[in-house]
């Protein structure tokens, strides 16, 4: 028989055989590698860096983990240490760099004792492989214990390693493998444990971490310390068997304690840390920094000043809470900034007493939220009557009557401002006005300068919280306008730093995890907003500790042990008060009230927030010579007389000796003191006929007409109570003037009120004695009053109106003031 006479059945079925058995084994395969992961998706599969926050020295204040994983910092292989590359070898993978990404060894063996129990037992996974399952497999594949899941595993690492270097692939382990304790990556593990960055890990260290990813759980040594020595004592004894360490090296190793960090997961500056996570948000969204990078972000923030800071601010409120006495304080909250004024750098910022604590609203940030400022906006204004530039610039000696004044608003509602003592002081001057934080004088200085000019100077100064003009009125002087702590502290700085505004700035740099920069806030150049001569003027007065006397007498908790400009605030019925001060190098801002605006009981600047800036600032200052503000060219000292402010006379009695910007100096001479002679018998000015043993010399005082019912309160003695023998009739046509309204002022009548309760208040100011005031206007007598105070109100009336007041003098002589014209139109 020939063979190709064989029958057919007997070569037709072992075909059939083995097109089943090609059927059954391509069946098989795409059951094992059907929606097989690709390794080109392995950037999509990193973990999202945290992000790492801390001071300027490297300090960490915060991590900010993102929303899936958990801290994570990604290394170059290179600035990974070798001891933790040996180790995780050593204990993960000893032929890593010599196997083709998989252990045919491993897996064979593996194989065979899970077939002999029945059920996958065994692993004998390598490094590539445990990438591939923790970076490719899904979460229910990668927790799987079947043969299918192991096979996938060793093809994606067998892939893995056509395509990646070895050192890549360690490196993608050791920056992605879970640590435990929420750290994924060698460094997030070493800051987690060690609170130190991986660079700077010994072999006991190294040892430590590279035994966590078999069992992170478990050998968490902040859970499970002795479970974690002996994983660490296992992993020495395998780097001493395969030589990369000696046996001296394993022994001192195993002999050496472990030291934990304390803080593994540190918040420090919580609110600060906020102003830098807006920060950051705003770069990534701008395409200036990548969120897959790792982000380690270098603050202006010194710890140590922060800390310092913190402690201070928490015990003066807890003094506040715990004070015994019979009706509390009611003072729950502070906040505090402390700033370097030449860079603007934020070196400590404190947004309340407690974050963790609800009940004083601790999360939210006082430091950045908007409050009345009460006298803490005074300088600017001063500043701006300074200013030599101004047509009818004033000086430190420009002499403000104190004086009870009553205002109208640009709504027509009278206003008149009470000094905190609730006293008049006369004429003071400027340097004694913004020094003692007088009321009356500040909102005349307003008025001087104008709102428009004090708003636009704010917002160069960067406070960006007060809108336009006309939403305010004369009360702005007396904070009137909500500002932040920041930004107000941010515009004193500009007074520090000799009239130069830089702004604020918290973020020092921004590097990747290698070191590499990612980051530097470019800075804005310095702005001369205010002259350096008026700049150095008002740190002068507000470093004058004579020129506080009459607000704060001497030797207040304002005063240091140095020179430093300091000014405070306190809000109508003490809703906030402030105190912001500095030297030309350091500045501390401190804010004291209750974040729901109840109000506190008789707490003012001086009693709340001072005591808090003394101590910060004399902390802060410890062991640092005096530094006081460096005058500038440009500035000349004469003496003036007081009172005045003018050049002095032979009969000026007080004088002092005052600043000025060159050019601004006084050219008249002092009109206040006169020498005159009376006669003591009829307690008048001597004449020709007066016998001269009966003239006696004395100096009296020659005031503006306003200012004399305060002169004879204080007992002083008044030229006009010694002039009834003068014929000079021009002092008498000087004796009445009309105090309220302000001449050519316009006045609106609102329709939404009552136009009965719309009224003005007139008031007149007399000198000497008089039997009766009546007052006119339009021609027609509208009051007579019979004694002080000579005041009266007038419903409002649309049109022009001229008013004057007249009197009768002890003489019989009629006065009369000069006329005053104003306009009253419909809103």
């Amino acid at each position: 028989m020939k063979i190709n006479a064989i029958p057919r059945i007997f070569w037709v079925k072992p075909a059939r055989l083995l097109g089943a058995g090609l059927v059954l084994f391509a069946g098989l395969l795409l059951y094992i590698f059907w929606d097989l992961p690709s390794v080109n998706a392995l950037p999509e599969t990193y973990m999202t860096p945290s992000v790492r926050i801390t001071d300027r020295n490297g300090r960490l204040l915060y991590e900010i983990l993102p929303e899936v994983g958990g801290r994570n910092t990604v290394l170059s292989i290179e600035n990974i240490p070798q001891c933790l590359k040996e180790a995780t070898i050593a204990v993960e993978d000893k032929n890593f760099y010599t196997n083709p990404g998989i252990d045919i060894t491993g897996i064979i063996r593996s194989l065979w004792i899970n077939i002999k129990g029945g059920e996958t037992l065994a692993g004998g996974s390598t490094i590539t492989q445990q990438v591939a399952r923790n970076l490719l497999m899904s979460q229910d594949e990668r927790v799987s214990r079947t043969l299918r899941r192991k096979m996938r595993e060793a093809l994606l690492a067998w892939e893995m390693t056509q395509r990646l270097s070895k050192d890549e692939i360690l490196a993608l382990y050791l920056n992605q493998i879970n640590y435990g304790g929420m750290a994924y990556g060698v460094e997030a593990a070493s800051q987690t444990y060690f609170g130190k960055p991986a660079s700077e890990l010994l072999l006991p260290e190294c040892a430590l971490i590279a035994g966590l990813p078999q069992a992170p759980g478990i050998y968490n040594p902040f859970t499970n310390p002795e479970l974690a020595k002996q994983r660490q004592v296992i992993v020495l004894g395998l780097l001493e068997k395969q030589g990369y360490i000696s046996h001296a090296e394993r022994v001192g190793a195993e002999m050496t304690p472990m030291s934990y960090n304390p803080s593994p997961y540190p918040i420090e500056a919580p609110h600060f840390i906020w102003i830098i996570k807006d920060q950051i948000d705003k770069l990534i969204s701008e395409g200036v920094l990548n969120s897959r990078q790792s982000l380690i972000v270098r603050t202006t923030l010194d710890f140590d000043n922060q800390r310092l800071a913190e402690d201070t601010l928490k015990r003066h409120i807890e003094e506040f809470k715990n004070e015994d006495a019979p009706i509390s304080h009611n003072v729950n909250n502070a906040a505090l900034v402390v700033i370097d004024p030449h860079s603007g750098e934020i070196l400590a910022l404190v947004g309340s007493a407690d974050y963790f604590d609800e009940s004083i609203d601790g999360a939210l940030d006082m430091a950045t939220s908007p409050r009345q400022t009460g006298s803490a906006f005074k300088p600017f204004i001063y500043a701006l009557a300074l200013d030599p530039t101004r047509p009818n610039v004033w000086t430190p000696a420009t002499s403000i009557l104190d004086l009870s004044t009553t205002f109208i608003t640009h709504d027509g509602t009278p206003y008149t401002p009470v000094n905190y003592d609730s006293r008049e002081h006369g004429p003071v001057a400027v340097r004694e006005a913004l020094g003692s934080s007088l009321n009356i004088p500040a909102v005349k200085t307003l008025q001087e300068v104008g709102i428009e000019n004090a708003i636009n100077l704010a917002h160069r100064l960067g406070i960006t919280s007060l809108s336009d003009a006309g939403q305010y009125d004369l009360s702005l002087a007396l904070g009137g306008g909500q500002i932040s702590l920041l930004q107000l502290s941010t515009a004193y700085a500009a007074l520090a730093n000799k009239g130069y505004y830089t702004g604020n700035t918290s973020i020092l740099d921004i590097h990747d995890a290698d070191g590499n920069l990612l980051y530097k806030p470019a800075g804005n150049p310095p702005l001369q907003i205010v002259d350096p001569r008026v700049a150095w003027l008002i740190s002068d007065i507000l470093s004058d500790d004579s020129a506080r006397t009459i607000g704060f007498g001497p030797n207040s908790t304002l005063k240091l042990d140095r020179t430093a400009a300091v000014k405070t605030g306190t809000t109508t019925n003490f809703h906030d008060n402030w105190t912001i001060g500095y030297t030309p190098d350091l500045l501390v801002g401190v804010w004291v009230g209750n974040s729901g605006y109840e109000a506190m009981h008789n707490v003012t600047g001086l009693t709340g927030a001072a005591p808090i800036w003394n101590e910060v600032m004399r902390q802060l200052l410890q062991g640092i010579p005096d530094h006081p503000f460096e005058r500038p060219d440009g500035l000349t000292q004469i003496e003036i007389c007081d009172l005045s402010g003018l050049l002095p006379t032979s009969a000026c009695q007080h004088t002092h000796k005052e600043w000025f910007v060159a050019g601004t100096e006084p050219a008249q001479t002092d009109p206040y003191y006169q020498q005159v002679w009376i006669d003591p018998l009829t307690n008048s000015i001597a004449n020709d006929l007066t016998p001269i043993d009966r003239r006696k010399s004395i100096t009296v005082l020659d005031l503006p007409v306003e200012a004399q019912s305060w002169a004879r309160l204080q007992g002083l003695p008044l030229l006009i109570d010694y002039s009834q023998a003068l014929e000079n009739t021009s002092k008498q046509q000087n004796q009445l003037a009309l105090l309220s309204p302000p001449p050519n002022t316009t006045y609106r009548i609102d329709p939404n009120f009552d136009p009965s309760a719309q009224q003005l208040q007139i008031e007149v100011a007399v000198g000497g004695e008089v039997s009766r005031v009546t007052i006119w206007m339009d021609g027609y007598l509208l009051a007579t009053l019979a004694s002080p105070p000579y005041q009266t109100w007038w419903s409002l009336s649309t049109g022009e109106h001229r008013l004057w007041a007249q009197a009768v003098n002890s003489n019989g002589e009629i006065l009369r003031s000069d006329a005053v014209s104003i306009s009253v139109i419909n809103k």
